[in-house]
């Protein structure tokens, strides 16, 4: 059996980590409404922007929407996943590590090859450890996670695969659902992906355009994929924020139940000390006793 003090310094050890756990957990709160509140305003207008340029584009399918929807021989294809600066927040960063992995893996890239481009120190740090060819140019945007910032990484990636550098390029990232929800998600984000509609359902609107239809569609794919790119880096930063509020609200929970367990394992322990003690001044009395 441990000794008092031993039990005394893990208890005091366990209470600190304790409060720090609760303090981060407090921390990841704060930032979770932040970070919830701008996804929740972009994504209606990810969503009607997305909406709005499948219906501008519908009927020039036989041309191609742009350099953006062209579809080539895969040789070269960039991954981009979006983790977070910092750990303490479960396995938010091991998931989208390993959805990168299985991609990288899968039998459509077996024979490709692939580049990173992380978003993030986790990523960067675990995909430099691999030794996988990378951009390190971006993966430090959540030190001021800006539009403008986060707009450089998507307008490399948009005109490398313009330039013909990359034949496709991937989004791994966490879509947050609540506090303790995130889906990893894996998107293609180049060439856009056709949107399939129902043929039963006409939901054709009828546009004016000015100055032209086509110089509107030009327009708007390049900031439509670029609200995209946004998107996911701002859903992962709602997630990684989430992700660490639960984790440190179970670490702080499980340092109670330690604490509880701790505690019992003192008391006991001096209870056995002050009975060793009761039975030694006995035993004593008892021979002084008998030797009197």
């Amino acid at each position: 059996m441990a000794s008092l003090k031993e039990v005394k310094e893990r208890i005091q050890s366990v209470s600190s980590t304790q409060q720090i756990t609760k303090a981060m957990k407090m921390v990841a709160a704060a930032k979770l409404r932040r970070a919830q509140d701008r996804i929740v305003q972009l994504r209606p207008y990810s969503e009607k922007l997305a909406a709005l340029l499948a219906n501008v584009s519908s009927g020039n399918n036989e041309e191609g929407m742009n350099t953006y929807s062209e579809e080539r021989e895969v040789r070269r294809v960039l991954i981009v996943p979006v983790s977070s600066d910092r750990g303490l927040c479960g396995a938010f960063n091991s998931n989208v590590v390993k959805a990168c992995r299985r991609l990288i893996e899968s039998d459509e890239l077996q024979g490709k090859e692939v580049e990173v481009l992380p978003i993030g120190k986790k990523s960067y740090d675990n995909f430099r450890k691999k030794g996988y060819p990378m951009v390190n140019d971006f993966y430090e945007v959540f030190g001021d996670l800006t539009f403008d910032n986060v707009r450089e990484a998507a307008e490399y990636a948009m005109n490398s695969y313009a330039e013909g550098k990359y034949d496709k390029v991937y989004l791994v990232y966490n879509e947050f659902k609540n506090v303790a929800t995130q889906i990893v998600q894996t998107e293609q984000f180049l060439p856009i992906v056709e949107i399939e509609q129902d043929e039963t359902v006409n939901t054709g609107i009828d546009y004016i355009y000015e100055p032209s239809k086509d110089f509107i569609v030009e327009e708007l794919i390049p900031k439509s994929l670029k609200i995209q790119f946004y998107k996911a880096v701002l859903e992962s930063n709602a997630s990684e924020h989430g992700a660490r509020m639960t984790a440190m609200g179970k670490a702080t929970d499980n340092a109670a139940e330690l604490l509880k367990e701790l505690k019992l394992t003192y008391n006991r322990t001096r209870q056995a000390a002050i009975t060793k003690e009761i039975l030694e001044i006995v035993g004593g009395a008892e021979a002084l006793a008998s030797a009197s």
